[in-house]
């Protein structure tokens, strides 16, 4: 079955109004404990929708060899900002740290800067741990939107957020740490090329 060449880059893009759209509803539908739930559940059933295109967009640009420099530059362009929106949202309803979600944010767009400042001499492509990193902060961020507390109870929901997004901290950490190890090296490996 042959798709349009055009449908995984159009996937990712749609990843960003969508994540204006969650991050109103989350606003809206405000804290857990006060929130309005249907608005609450709304926003984070579209949150799941949207990083769940991730995956969706990846798995077509391989299957149908429709792999491009735009999918490559802007997919996790479009996590960060879906991801971000979550992070920030959160932290403005006070139900995750902002000590933590400003190291994120500061890892996530330092690289995010990186990429479009390289991005003329080659495409930085996300790697493996920097996938594992994003697969992390979206079961971390989904378990913290969805209102799961009216059925697990409050403490233990927030107990599980926090270790969820302490999880998502280290692997941010480290994955950024990789990138840029990985870029280092590449620039050595270059120089030497050169000589």
């Amino acid at each position: 079955m042959a798709i349009p060449p055009q449908l995984p880059n159009a996937i990712t893009i749609a990843r960003i109004p969508l994540a204006v759209v969650f991050f109103v509803l989350l606003l809206l539908g405000g804290t857990a404990g006060d929130a309005n739930l249907t608005v609450r559940w709304v926003a984070g059933a579209l949150f799941v929708l949207a990083i769940c295109t991730d995956w969706v967009d990846g798995y077509l640009a391989r299957r149908y060899g429709l792999v491009s420099d735009f999918g490559k530059l802007w997919d996790p362009i479009a996590d960060k900002l879906l991801t971000g929106a979550g992070f920030i949202g959160l932290a403005l309803l006070g139900e995750v740290w902002w000590w933590l979600v400003l190291i994120i944010l500061v890892r996530e767009w330092g690289i995010t800067i990186h990429r479009f400042v390289v991005a003329k001499e080659h495409i930085v492509a996300a790697a493996w741990m920097g996938k594992i990193k994003t697969t992390v902060q979206g079961v971390a961020l989904s378990w913290a939107l969805l209102p799961l507390h009216v059925w697990i109870g409050m403490p233990a929901w927030t107990i599980t957020t926090d270790v969820l997004m302490v999880l998502a901290l280290v692997l941010t950490v480290v994955s950024g740490i990789d990138y840029i190890a990985a870029q280092v090296r590449g620039a050595r490996a270059e120089r030497k090329g050169a000589r």
